[in-house]
């Protein structure tokens, strides 16, 4: 190349990044044909970080400040490059800014329910929706598992891939909380908290930071919380007591009465004639007698008793008195 098709090439002897357009994690400098000025002025602002790549490979990192770019300054790339101390000319190389600003306000859901094993209802589906907010903690992590060479890249963009690691870590963290479903729906921090640990080091891999994150409802599908709030309203009514099914059973044959006195015929309608009538109402009849006569849970032994009783008094939960007078009643049941 001649001295005056030198003297003619394009130097770049400023790079900053002014974050014009909402949305951007990362944007190249529009490099072109042109050059890097050695001497020439890097601004990094403080919600920012630079990447320089050399020929595919990250030569070196700049956090926020002001760097003048010179052989000195870029000991990395210029190994990569066997320059001389001495050299003067200016270098050419894939420059990236990468916004390090938290993301506020994202939204998330399970498109599908989520199947978990649940101790109180075996298998259950179960939807939920929240926000969270992240960062980018790790530019070089995010530039090489991520964002990679584009001219631009938008929280949109590595949102689609988030959401898809959010649902995978909710399911793992759900599955393996051994958490009952209705304490999830009771305490949603609590559901929060088992979820963000396992997604924040999911995150962390691709050079992404948790800074939020938290539940804002979580509901079972049509079909399994109309079972459930059949089921509440039975407990409601007084019927589960120590037998769940005991009063299950009343509760649904109580229900079926006035259900059957609206068809035609009253009761009898339901069947052919009186007769079936009778029937239906001795086979209600069965089934409340037979719920009414569960036996009685067999009473504790007074061994046992006592066993819990002197709990009680080294927790301090009762006092000496209370403990000393409750043992001689338990006593003299033992003895008599």
């Amino acid at each position: 190349m001649s001295l005056g098709s030198f003297i003619k090439k394009q130097f770049i002897d400023v790079l900053q990044w002014n974050e014009e357009t909402e949305g951007v994690l990362a944007w190249r400098f529009p490099m072109q044909d042109f050059e890097i000025q050695n001497g020439a002025i890097l601004n990094v602002r403080e919600s920012q970080v630079a990447v320089f790549v050399n020929e595919g490979k990250i030569a070196d990192v700049f956090g926020p400040g002001t760097h003048k770019l010179t052989t000195q300054t870029l000991p990395l790339l210029t190994n990569l490059k066997n320059w001389d101390k001495l050299f003067d000319s200016p270098f050419k190389s894939d420059v990236y800014y990468f916004s390090t600003r938290v993301q506020t306000g994202r939204k998330w859901g399970t498109p599908q329910p989520i199947t978990i094993r649940d101790k109180d209802f075996d298998m259950i589906r179960v939807r939920a929706f929240g926000m969270y907010s992240y960062r980018i903690a790790d530019a070089r992590t995010f530039f090489t598992e991520i964002s990679g060479t584009r001219e631009v890249y938008t929280r949109d963009e590595v949102e689609d891939q988030l959401r898809g690691i959010l649902m995978s870590s909710m399911a793992s963290s759900l599955g393996g909380a051994n958490v009952p479903f209705l304490d999830m729906a009771a305490n949603q921090a609590l559901m929060a908290q088992e979820v963000k640990d396992g997604l924040a080091q999911a995150f962390a891999r691709y050079g992404v930071g948790l800074d939020e994150f938290n539940v804002a409802s979580i509901s079972l599908p049509e079909e399994l919380q109309a079972a459930l709030d059949e089921r509440i309203s039975a407990g409601m009514k007084g019927g589960l007591g120590a037998d769940k099914m005991s009063g299950y059973t009343k509760f649904q044959v109580a229900n079926a009465i006035p259900l059957a006195a609206q068809n035609e015929g009253g009761m009898a309608g339901i069947g052919a004639g009186l007769g079936a009538g009778l029937s239906i109402g001795q086979v209600m009849a069965q089934s409340m007698g037979g719920a009414l006569q569960q036996p009685a849970p067999a009473e504790e032994p007074i061994e046992a008793r006592l066993e819990k009783l002197k709990g009680l008094l080294d927790k301090g939960l009762i006092s000496p008195a209370d403990y000393d007078g409750a043992k001689a009643e338990l006593l003299k049941k033992l003895i008599g």
